[in-house]
């Protein structure tokens, strides 16, 4: 197979090499590559098929792969084709298929066309009031400041009392600190984490969900880190989701939403058009 490939190969470069001679490049392109029954592979068939200065071996092994999978889907659709069963219309299938997509690709240029995604806060509240019960947790998440560091650490003493400071212009320099010497660091105060994530940075057993509530603030150290944490709030297991946890999903569901009510908008209006126009009608069965 793989001396056959390289023939391809060689027939490819001649191919470009003769591309001014018309009748060599209809030869090369009914050249034929594999066959399965009646069904047959040709060299045309791999137009577009290389990137851009792809190497001969790279595309010895794209032809290979292609070559070993349309005879694998072929022999299948063979099989497939011998065993339709009498009572199936394919022309229906083929029929039902091509409206299906005709008609997705139709209410997706309806939707870029007339669908508003902007959501307002106070949308986007009011819908989280009506729904929150829905959104009850399926793990403890906790906001929290939390730093990794690897040993020995840097700076030690301005680490500290930058972590132990209120001043909001000193947090930022513990950001600023964190970047350039931290292995990981979560400062935001307005988002929420899996406290399984959390706990997965550090030594096992550290955090659980059994533990969290006694282990509001600490520091401490292994073999190769020193960790920061502070419980700035907890969510337990089955407690609502606070909006800001799951405010992505909410968009989402809003945006859903309003893609349904533009599409039924939309064909009742061409529908009453239609019938205005006398060009819809029942008939008696």
């Amino acid at each position: 197979m793989r001396v056959f490939v390289v023939a391809i190969l060689l027939g490819l470069g001649m191919l470009v090499c003769w591309s001014s001679c018309s009748s060599d490049d209809e030869k090369q392109d009914k050249k034929v590559l594999a066959r399965v029954n009646n069904k047959h592979l040709y060299i045309s068939d791999m137009d577009g098929l290389f990137p851009p200065n792809t190497s001969q071996e790279d595309s010895a092994a794209i032809i290979d792969a292609y070559i070993q999978r349309w005879i694998r889907e072929t022999v299948l659709l063979d099989e497939a084709e011998r065993n339709i069963p009498s009572d199936l219309n394919i022309d229906k299938l083929v029929r039902d298929y091509r409206a299906s997509l005709i008609k997705l690709n139709y209410e997706k240029i309806l939707v870029e066309e007339l669908l508003d995604s902007t959501i307002a806060e106070a949308e986007l509240r009011e819908f989280y009031e009506r729904n929150k019960e829905q959104y009850q947790l399926e793990t403890a998440i906790i906001r929290c400041y939390f730093i990794k560091v690897p040993l020995p650490v840097p700076k030690q003493s301005e680490l500290r009392a930058l972590w132990n400071s209120k001043d909001p212009k000193e947090r930022e320099d513990l950001v600023s600190y964190c970047s350039q010497f931290a292995v990981a660091h979560l400062l935001e105060d307005s988002l929420w984490y899996d406290l399984e994530d959390i706990a997965t940075e550090l030594p096992p057993g550290t955090l659980t969900a059994n533990n969290i509530g006694s282990k509001r603030e600490f520091t401490q150290q292994d073999d190769q880190f020193q960790y920061f944490f502070r419980l700035l709030e907890l969510k337990n297991r089955k407690d609502i989701a606070p909006l800001s946890y799951i405010e992505d999903q909410a968009r989402k569901v809003i945006l859903h939403k309003r893609k349904l009510k533009v599409l039924e908008d939309v064909r009742e209006t061409m529908l009453d058009q239609e019938m205005r126009r006398n060009n819809v009608e029942v008939f008696n069965y």
